[in-house]
């Protein structure tokens, strides 16, 4: 990555639906090199092309955070691999601390919560969970790409 994708990915975090002819008249390059760039920045997954929605607004509303404890440690990335199989799963991560896995879910209410922790409880290693609610979400975003312009920018 260079300077000239990073300026390219702030230009799409304003605005992912900007057309590559905008992009490239803001960056002041030609229309072939921003699709060029677009091509190689999509094939390595630098960056994916999506519609973002409000999950509130298209009927999700319990959303959840659930920690699982999973023993014997050797069955961690079994059991990560089964749970990110799972639609309900918008984040998985193996942590520090006291558990091994830290999910986010969101569930159309609370009984399809209920119903997601009665399939991930008998999963093969699955231990201990906690799940704290999210009872409103004041933020989501993208990574501020400002945090590490100076990475890029020279």
């Amino acid at each position: 990555m260079d300077e000239l994708d990073f300026l390219i990915l702030r230009e799409l975090q304003q605005d992912g639906g900007m057309s590559l002819t905008i992009i490239a008249k803001n960056l002041d390059v030609s229309i072939g090199t921003i699709r060029n760039r677009m091509a190689k920045l999509l094939e390595d997954n630098t960056v994916q092309i999506i519609g973002r929605i409000d999950p509130n607004k298209v009927g999700f509303h319990a959303y959840a955070r659930i920690f699982i404890s999973v023993k014997p440690a050797k069955l961690i990335q079994e059991a990560a691999e089964k749970l990110s199989l799972f639609p309900e799963v918008s984040f998985l991560a193996m942590i520090s601390g006291k558990y091994d896995l830290e999910l986010n879910v969101q569930c159309r209410d609370n009984n399809h919560l209920i119903e997601l922790m009665e399939r991930i409880h008998p999963l093969e290693g699955v231990f201990e969970t906690e799940t704290n609610m999210y009872l409103k979400v004041f933020k989501i975003a993208q990574p501020d790409l400002d945090l590490v312009k100076d990475l890029w920018v020279k």
